[in-house]
């Protein structure tokens, strides 16, 4: 017998509160109080960061604040996108034994060539793209990422339906030279949109929501049922909204560690994403870590991995600081991490010695 999947569509919500609502789903699931489940989304105009990426290197602030353009933190990993309705959110939640995948790169690849089977019936030639993105001839349409929580995987999407790449460009904060009109085409040549593929008939949302479902259906071989948001889903949301995700503290909660005086950093850019540490030290002759804060486009998980690495090396000596991180990666279950554990080892070690 196949799965079944509900699906719900919670409309057009917040930043923060769709990412609560994300927080609530995989509660619900963990707790066997819904089923299998995708949802359909929408935003309006938001700025939105990886669980990891300092805010403020990540944003243009002001810009949003001036614009009434929402700032809000992801629960998931991966770079800072800007998001408004021109873009339909998906996403799936579920027990990961029910569809026999035990690590995020084979989720990545069965779930986003099942989205790119469902587009691929509204004419455009869509394909699975790795590590994570679905592209028609080169153009990234659509971006995703992902995490395991215990025996539930959450595993998100972001379709390009419709964009305006300055839109983009004045709301993250992109390096001035990047904003010269060469770069600005760059970005409209690496991205694409459906508008951009099917022209002035555009399907509806329903209609593109209906393909996609019948690409799930047919190659994640499932049972899609139409479902409602229960009651027990939109209390825990608004409760995780109110005590966590919805607050400044959350959203701010890596913002600008890199401007104290006292910081060391050091950088690493690789094919699994970027990955910039930032350290403190202290003691008569600054041998000792105060604190660390790991900050980055990349994935991880579980996505607690991060903090309890940035909690595991306070109090460690400069000098024991390679073996610290090595001895908590051997005693650390990590599903999948788009860097290495040594990468972050040395970039660790990098910023300390600087």
């Amino acid at each position: 017998m196949a799965p079944e999947f509900r699906v719900i569509n919670t409309g057009l919500r917040s930043g923060r509160d769709n990412i609560a609502f994300d927080k609530a789903l995989i509660d619900s699931r963990l707790a066997d109080d819904i089923p299998d489940t995708i949802r359909f989304l929408r935003f309006p105009p938001t700025a939105l960061v990886g669980l990891h990426q300092d805010l403020r290197r990540e944003i243009k602030l002001e810009y949003c604040r001036k614009k009434s353009i929402g700032i809000a933190r992801r629960i998931t990993g991966g770079g800072a996108i800007y998001f408004d309705e021109g873009q339909l959110g998906w996403e799936l939640v579920f027990k990961r034994a029910h569809l026999g995948i035990g690590d995020l790169n084979t989720a990545a690849k069965c779930i986003c060539e099942a989205a790119a089977a469902g587009l691929s019936r509204l004419g455009v030639d869509t394909k699975y793209r790795p590590r994570n993105d679905i592209e028609v001839n080169g153009q990234k349409i659509c971006g995703t990422g992902g995490f395991f929580d215990g025996d539930v995987l959450f595993y998100q999407g972001t379709l390009l339906i419709d964009m305006n790449p300055k839109d983009m460009l004045n709301t993250l904060n992109v390096p001035q030279a990047k904003l010269a009109k060469r770069n600005l085409d760059d970005v409209a040549q690496r991205v694409t949109t459906l508008r951009t593929q099917i022209g002035e008939n555009l399907p509806s949302l329903l209609t593109i929501q209906k393909h996609m479902l019948e690409g799930f259906a047919e190659y994640l071989r499932i049972d899609i049922n139409e479902g409602a948001v229960s009651e027990i889903e939109e209390l825990r949301a608004k409760e995780i909204h109110d005590t966590e995700i919805g607050r400044d503290e959350f959203v701010y909660s890596i913002d600008g560690l890199h401007d104290q005086t006292g910081t060391q950093s050091a950088s690493h850019h690789g094919s699994g994403g970027t990955i910039t540490v930032f350290v403190r030290l202290e003691g008569p002759s600054s041998q000792r870590i105060r604190e660390v804060l790991i900050t980055g486009d990349f994935f991880v998980t579980p996505p607690r991995v991060i903090f309890d690495l940035e909690a595991d090396l306070r109090g460690v000596e400069k000098k024991d600081l390679r073996a610290a991180v090595d001895r908590f990666f051997a005693k650390t279950m990590v599903d999948a991490i788009t860097l290495a554990p040594e990468d972050i080892r040395e970039v660790l070690v990098e910023a300390v010695s600087g």
